[in-house]
């Protein structure tokens, strides 16, 4: 099952400064996955990161999923309100959650 968490626009400052004249908006999920799954050792929530590119033409979405990241919900929460904040987009989700792993040791 995937929950909405949240979603924003990349503010256009931002945007102009990188030189991208469209807009982007990023969504956050968590994911919780199915009874089944967690009786062979998974843990139980991931996460999932869609990233909208609103083109002229058409739009571009790309989404990264990361399936089993944590049997504690309260600890995917926390990850999702940091990604959120910093707006965390589907290509480099994979390094921060990295960076984060190391953080919480």
């Amino acid at each position: 099952m995937k929950i909405f968490v949240g979603g924003k626009f990349i503010e256009k400052e931002k945007l102009e400064e990188a030189g991208i004249d469209y807009p982007i908006r990023l969504e956050y999920y968590k994911i919780i996955n199915e009874d089944e799954l967690i009786r062979e050792n998974k843990a139980k929530y991931g996460i999932k990161i869609v990233k909208t590119e609103y083109l002229k033409e058409n739009k571009n979405v790309e989404d990264e999923t990361i399936k089993y990241l944590s049997s504690n919900e309260q600890k995917v929460d926390e990850i999702l309100n940091i990604l959120k904040i910093n707006e965390v987009t589907p290509i480099c989700v994979q390094d921060v959650i990295s960076d984060i792993s190391k953080c919480s040791i």
